[in-house]
């Protein structure tokens, strides 16, 4: 008995050319670039740290600034732009 095969249809016009233009520079077949277009995004979205872990080290940078006792108010703010 034969297996059946899954179908994905691409019925987006510009996903179906991004796969056509993939396949194309790559050299192979548009089933194949589309293959490991998802494999690379989601090998590249499981290694993306989350963003308050990208981010810590710039919040602790700035945390280890001393307060300087001045408040960024209004006229703080015109000063700065020269209004």
């Amino acid at each position: 008995m034969g297996r059946s095969t899954p179908t994905l249809q691409i019925r987006n016009q510009r996903v179906a050319d991004l796969a056509t233009k993939l396949a194309a520079l790559r050299k192979t077949s548009k089933t194949d670039a589309v293959r490991r277009a998802l494999e690379n995004e989601i090998a590249r979205s499981e290694s993306e740290a989350p963003l308050a872990e990208r981010l810590r080290p710039l919040l602790e940078r700035i945390a280890r600034r001393p307060p300087t006792g001045l408040e960024a108010d209004k006229a703080f703010s015109d000063d700065l732009s020269g209004d």
